[in-house]
């Protein structure tokens, strides 16, 4: 039996299109077992729903749909447990900012996106925990302050852009399955996870993350 260790708890996910379905199911069915209400949200462009449609890896493989009704700036960050960006070319969408047309751009017009701008907010309040995925730490590298000398682990596409960043790089054990505990990296309120196939490993280190945060709360209290 699972114990609903995340009760009254609200966990926050970043999403878009070439999702990963069996990520989403996951988070879906895990945080849910633990007693969390899981919000997906993105970037709505004032529609009041999107549909998001899902990666294809595979020859022969279905499309999957997903739809979001929650945009993250109209929600406040603080209320959340837990704040993650899904794993998968989902964070690099999410980075999308308009240049002004015909001109040469800043690099500070490129920290703009508003998604850029909630994952700041979320990583400017420790008591949140904060989860980036697989090729999730994308969409913090035009913030490189925000990764510099963390400690973190990614899909191995996104090392370029973690290590122009500062980011301290933990390598996974040699020959790791899916799900092993060592492809995750947990630095404080900080927890990356190496690929989407490691999403339940993920999943188990921000609970057990935000639970702790939970109990330094009420000890701080009982002072």
């Amino acid at each position: 039996m699972v114990t609903q260790m995340l009760e009254g708890k609200k966990v926050a996910i970043l999403v878009e299109t070439e999702f990963i379905p069996e990520e989403i199911a996951a988070y879906r069915q895990h945080f849910e077992e633990l007693g969390a209400t899981v919000h997906f949200m993105s970037r709505l462009w004032g529609n009041e729903t999107v549909q998001f449609v899902s990666d294809v890896d595979e020859i022969g493989k279905s499309l999957q749909y997903l739809d979001v009704n929650i945009d993250f700036q109209s929600v406040d960050v603080n209320e959340y447990a837990a704040v993650i960006m899904a794993a998968n070319y989902t964070s690099v969408r999410l980075r999308y900012f308009q240049p002004p047309p015909g001109q040469q751009i800043s690099p500070e017009q490129t920290r703009t996106a508003p998604a850029i701008q909630f994952f700041a907010q979320a990583m400017a309040n420790h008591k949140i925990i904060k989860g980036l995925l697989c090729h999730g730490l994308w969409l913090l590298t035009p913030m490189p302050e925000l990764l510099r000398g963390r400690k973190v682990i990614c899909h191995e596409v996104v090392l370029a852009d973690i290590a122009n960043a500062g980011a301290v790089y933990v390598p996974p054990p040699v020959n790791s399955q899916p799900n092993d505990p060592g492809n995750i990296v947990v630095d404080r309120d900080l927890v990356t996870g190496r690929a989407g196939h490691d999403v339940y490993a993920f999943i188990d280190a921000i609970a057990h993350q935000i639970a702790s945060q939970e109990q330094r709360c009420l000890e701080t209290q009982r002072r």
